[in-house]
């Protein structure tokens, strides 16, 4: 039987946004196509983000490489990443192992039975890799200049005032938080023990090191 680990990532630390949906139909396709899932990861981070920023990421390459599976299984190409670099970086390195890279939405397996790279998975790839890389810039682009123009007509960005939190009304909302840390949990570990987004507790972190 082929081995496989899924992939799956969304953007948002928060509970806004889940990876439940793709897990499930990453587990449907193996199944139906005799698959052995030795491993799910599962990520909230940036797609932006250096590979080398994404623990969960690199963790689930080098399994796929210390194990030798078979296939690496996604259901979008934007899950790997939103930089054509970093994409290409991802699949260069499995490729150099034989391990193959199924993008779901597209059913497109880089790699033939051969395990020899199949050329036309790798235009398509770079291609649409590069796209989205040009949507994201256009979307900065056009938010950048939403916010200027706002500022140019007088408009204040950040909180309103009088609704900045105090020092202390911080440490009480966040003492969960805080003990966490003082007792050398990781920021991490502490985010999802206390139920917090990532960004939370490096914010109470930065805020009360010393604390």
């Amino acid at each position: 039987m082929k081995t496989a680990v899924i992939y799956s990532r969304v953007s948002s630390t928060s509970d806004r946004q889940s990876t439940e949906r793709q897990v499930s139909d990453l587990k449907s396709y193996a199944d139906k196509n005799d698959f052995k899932v030795c491993k799910v990861y599962e990520e909230k981070i940036s797609g932006a983000k250096k590979n080398e920023e994404r623990t969960i990421l690199m963790e689930c390459i080098d399994f796929c490489i210390s194990n030798k599976i078979d296939t690496f299984l996604t259901s979008e190409l934007s899950r790997i990443g939103r930089s054509t670099l970093q994409v290409l970086k991802t699949l260069d390195i499995l490729h150099s192992n034989k391990i193959n890279v199924y993008v779901q939405n597209l059913g497109l397996n880089t790699l033939n039975e051969n395990k020899e790279i199949n050329p036309l998975a790798s235009i398509i790839i770079t291609v649409l890799a590069e796209m989205s890389s040009i949507e994201r810039s256009n979307i900065q682009y056009r938010l950048n200049s939403g916010r200027q123009n706002f500022i140019e007509k007088g408009g204040r960005l950040g909180r309103k005032v009088g609704t900045t939190k105090t020092s202390e009304q911080m440490k009480d909302e966040y003492r969960d938080v805080i003990s966490f840390l003082k007792r050398g949990y990781s920021v991490r570990n502490t985010a999802k023990l206390s139920n917090n987004s990532v960004s939370t507790v490096q914010r109470v972190k930065k805020s009360f090191l010393y604390y």
